[in-house]
């Protein structure tokens, strides 16, 4: 399905809320190779919108496990929770960074289900470069 045009106006001060980073992973625009995304919190295929308020940024893999999904599993509890939802929640009351600086722990039961969902610590690619940026001194970011 091709991209829906978001209007330039709408993009730009969802680009300044989040502050040109992810919503999941915090990787910034500025050391991300591809453009970050405006996704859907609620997606589209869930009856989400393309209102402002429904609109955030995802680097392209968080997007990707993200797709549709809007709840998943707590891997602690069992339970279907809904995802974090980065323009309503505070990164730092649901995650924090292992002393690595590298990995992302859920501290809560949104926390976890969207850690697990979009395999914020799976790809390899994505740790080797988060390992890169602990090591220039980038990483982790501060909310």
């Amino acid at each position: 399905m091709p991209r829906r045009t978001i209007a330039s106006a709408i993009d730009s001060r969802v680009r300044t809320a989040a502050r040109q980073r992810c919503g999941y992973c915090l990787a910034p625009q500025h050391l991300v190779m591809a453009r970050l995304e405006i996704e859907h919190i609620i997606p589209l295929a869930r009856g989400g919108s393309d209102d402002e308020s429904n609109l955030w940024l995802a680097c392209p893999i968080c997007n990707g496990h993200k797709s549709d999904k809007v709840e998943a599993v707590d891997p602690e509890t069992g339970v279907s929770t809904a995802l974090f939802n980065p323009r309503m929640l505070r990164w730092s009351g649901h995650f924090r960074w292992k002393e690595d600086g590298i990995r992302i722990v859920g501290t809560t039961a949104i926390g976890r289900a969207t850690v697990a969902a979009l395999h914020l610590n799976d790809d390899s690619d994505a740790l080797v470069v988060r390992g890169y940026w602990v090591l220039a001194g980038w990483q982790p970011p501060s909310e």
